[in-house]
């Protein structure tokens, strides 16, 4: 795809991390809970301190924002954005649509994006300005015709309320299809031209910038629900969308646009 070295080193991270966070699937490990309430194992831990180590061994002087392992030099102008299970509770109730996500930031825009999905042997890898690729070869969105036709994704209808799940209601009532529980997985699949729509929120940077440059490489549209670029500091409001007018629509439907 790019003699780009941050992309090659991108999928050794992968690499890394697909043995890894298998070594801990199904195994019946035990569970905490953060802060947040959010659960976090030894899993996710692991697998992160594992891309962090490497990243600290080959670039050293780049910036690194982790879910599980904080933050450092976030002042700097590349940053590798880290999730090291995305959709843990996906991950501890054995079900294998859970992702490991890795971002590359450079001056605040997402560089590399790489989705890796450790049960399901898939990958899929975007670089700014190039087509992206699932499993090695170029993937593209579809256009399905309209909202009216459209399949549509969240992680789960309890992430919204108030206004925003009023909002939902309106996109999820205007749409053919809706299906839930993917967590990154339904971004991949909007990229390999399966599902149109993606609309989420309360998420954070290292949820989202991975999928930046997969979503545009394949000719979708990723954005805040007020149509703005998804950067570190963005509101954790996403909507990603197949084709630019198919977003217009959905930025229309939701009254963010």
């Amino acid at each position: 795809m790019t003699a780009d070295p941050f992309v090659a080193f991108a999928e050794s991270l992968a690499d890394a991390a697909r043995p890894a966070a298998m070594r801990w699937f199904r195994t019946g490990l035990a569970v905490e809970d953060k802060a947040d309430d959010s659960p976090v194992t030894m899993a996710d831990r692991s697998v992160e301190q594992l891309m962090r180590q490497m990243i600290n061994g080959r670039y050293p002087d780049h910036g690194i924002l982790g879910e599980e392992h904080g933050r450092e030099g976030l002042d700097r102008d590349l940053v590798w954005v880290l999730d090291p299970i995305d959709g843990t509770r996906a991950f501890i109730a054995g079900v294998p649509l859970f992702g490991s996500l890795i971002a590359l930031v450079e001056k605040g825009q997402p560089r590399v994006g790489v989705i890796e999905m450790p049960a399901l042997g898939e990958r899929f890898v975007g670089h700014a300005g190039q087509p992206s690729l699932a499993d090695g070869k170029p993937c593209r969105t579809r256009d399905c015709g309209g909202l009216g036709n459209a399949i549509l994704t969240t992680t789960s209808p309890e992430v919204f309320s108030g206004d925003s799940l009023e909002a939902f209601a309106r996109l999820a009532g205007a749409v053919k299809h809706r299906r839930y529980g993917l967590d990154c997985y339904g971004y991949a699949l909007v990229a390999l031209g399966c599902i149109d729509l993606v609309m989420e929120r309360g998420l954070q940077p290292y949820d989202y910038m991975a999928l930046v440059p997969v979503i545009e490489g394949a000719g979708g549209v990723i954005t805040d629900w007020q149509g703005r670029p998804l950067g570190l500091d963005s509101s954790g409001e996403v909507l990603a969308a197949a084709t630019p007018d198919l977003h217009r629509a959905a930025l229309d439907v939701i009254g963010r646009g």
